[in-house]
């Protein structure tokens, strides 16, 4: 992989790296996920969370039922509108989970070496000695010698949270395994990880479809991450059956890389998938732990030049119970940033943490001091490299409107789009200042009645590094006449200013379509 991403200016002043950071309007061009739950489900838990740079709720159907996630994104709707900060919805799907049923929610302790015996049969109660789970093909699946990990968030390596078994016999439907750590089992659902295991449940589960249909139309999701992908099809069904559901047919689907079956796919998962999720909890466990950074680096690498986003998960587990992230963590979270991630998951450190707003706004702060090192310049000949030629046309105008800025210094690109492509090619290229995706709304009716697009597309962008998005007034539609793009213009502009991204006699680069033709053009504000 290529590691030269790091931008240093020779030789660095080490005392400039103790001046304290500038708050901004865009916190970070990296973007933040994080997922409400119990500790991050209030108003006004969730209104710190925008304010602190979260621009995607991820809404993790594995815990609590359609109601209550109901409720949350009501919270999230009123708090959207008293901060005025955008946010989009993603649902993450269950998927063929493996997991440990603890009805009476007894707490369980295992010890080093002691054995444990896994059941299908749930009727059983959970304890020491006997863990009913909600899969009869495991004894099928596993033999003599096979790992498998159990717990809230899984084996990390540290915690006494979550245990490590090895599978010493097979019995019948049971599977008797060895305890390799001492470890408290809480709460009524811990997950199961057969490491290197192919376990055949379908993808999507019938509960997911059916969470999908009722609450994933009602509420018109964003984003769908679909759980443990293995394979392109997996995500082809999956689109197949969002086509069925109306407006959901315009839901970007995320795969969520979580196995060795699915890195085994990745490049024609990628081809389908419109983003990549680094599921890292998992695959760190399918994984040797030294090449966990090289599947990263590679898939990384992979979305970027494909020019999809690339999410990045479980980066600061210890700001759980912590307000502080480790060194190590606050290292890797800079590191996705330099290999060219667009966006950080938070998961149990948003769902179950004590500080789910410190959690965001360190993550951003952190994000934001490894843009500023970013090599952008090696950067954009490798993709331009990578993309060759004859570049197609919209690719062609995406460079130039980025090539334009750097060299005129600009403080921002504005774009003007109507599907959102533009802007995110534009933004593929990783150009050093914000890029304003203005949307511009398109008439369209289902027979039915007629309405406006242009919501998903704007909240779409909020998961690609860079992209700000705007929603332009619908009586100006996109190829129309330069009269009217310049009050559109003037209210981008406007909106940049309010923002502090734009200042006097700055420089801005404007890219639009005028009749048939996209034009690229500087202009230079007066005051």
């Amino acid at each position: 992989m290529h590691s030269n991403h790091l931008l240093l200016e020779e030789p660095i002043r080490m005392a400039s790296i103790l001046e304290p950071s500038k708050s901004s309007f865009f916190p970070a061009m990296a973007k933040i996920v994080g997922t409400l739950g119990p500790r991050s489900r209030s108003v006004a838990v969730i209104s710190a969370c925008l304010k602190a740079g979260m621009s995607v709720a991820r809404f993790d159907f594995s815990l609590g039922d359609a109601a209550y996630h109901q409720e949350t994104l009501e919270n999230l709707r009123t708090a959207i509108k008293s901060t005025k900060k955008l946010c989009a919805v993603m649902l993450d799907t269950v998927g063929p989970e493996l997991q440990v049923v603890n009805k009476k929610e007894t707490t369980i302790t295992l010890k080093e070496d002691d054995k444990v015996i896994l059941t299908p049969d749930e009727g059983q109660e959970a304890s020491s000695e006997i863990l009913p789970i909600n899969f009869a093909g495991l004894a099928k699946a596993v033999k003599k010698g096979d790992t498998i990990f159990i717990g809230h968030y899984l084996f990390t390596g540290s915690e006494t949270t979550s245990v490590w078994l090895e599978v010493d016999e097979v019995k019948g439907n049971d599977v008797v395994c060895v305890i390799k750590n001492s470890a408290t089992l809480a709460g009524s659902l811990f997950t199961l990880h057969a490491s290197q295991i192919r376990i055949d449940l379908p993808t999507l589960s019938d509960k997911d479809k059916q969470v999908i249909s009722s609450w994933g139309v009602k509420n018109k999701i964003d984003f769908l991450s679909l759980s443990y992908t293995r394979h392109a099809e997996d995500v082809r069904q999956t689109r197949e059956f969002l086509s069925k559901h109306g407006d959901l047919s315009q839901t970007q689907i995320f795969a969520k890389i979580e196995n060795v079956e699915g890195l085994t796919h990745f490049d024609e998962i990628l081809q389908e998938a419109d983003g990549i999720i680094l599921s890292r909890g998992n695959l760190g466990i399918d994984l040797p732990p030294e090449k966990v950074f090289l599947f990263q680096k590679s898939a990384v690498y992979k979305c970027n030049m494909a020019g999809k986003p690339a999410v990045v998960t479980r980066v600061v587990d210890s700001m759980t119970d912590n307000l502080r992230p480790t060194r190590a963590e606050a290292t890797d979270v800079a590191n996705a940033v330099l290999d060219g991630c667009d966006a950080i998951l938070l998961g149990a450190e948003t769902l179950r943490g004590l500080y789910p707003v410190e959690t965001i706004s360190t993550v951003g702060k952190i994000c934001s001091e490894a843009e500023k090192v970013f090599n952008q310049d090696q950067y954009f000949k490798r993709t331009v490299k990578f993309v060759g030629e004859p570049m197609s046309h919209l690719e062609a105008i995406a460079s130039s409107a980025v090539r334009a800025a750097l060299k005129v210094k600009a403080s921002v690109i504005i774009c003007f789009t109507s599907s959102g492509r533009a802007a995110r090619l534009i933004a593929k290229y990783r150009p050093t200042m914000p890029v304003l995706s203005v949307v511009i709304p398109r008439l369209k009716t289902n027979q039915l009645k007629w309405s406006f697009s242009g919501a998903f597309e704007a909240r779409q962008s909020l998961i690609v590094r860079g992209l700000f998005p705007l929603l332009a007034d619908p009586r100006h539609p996109a190829e129309s006449t330069s009269a009217t793009n310049e009050s559109i213009l003037k209210v981008a502009l406007d909106h940049g200013k309010a923002s502090g991204v734009i200042k006097s006699h700055d420089r801005v680069v404007v890219c639009q379509k005028v009749g048939d033709a996209s034009v690229v053009k500087i202009i230079e504000l007066e005051d």
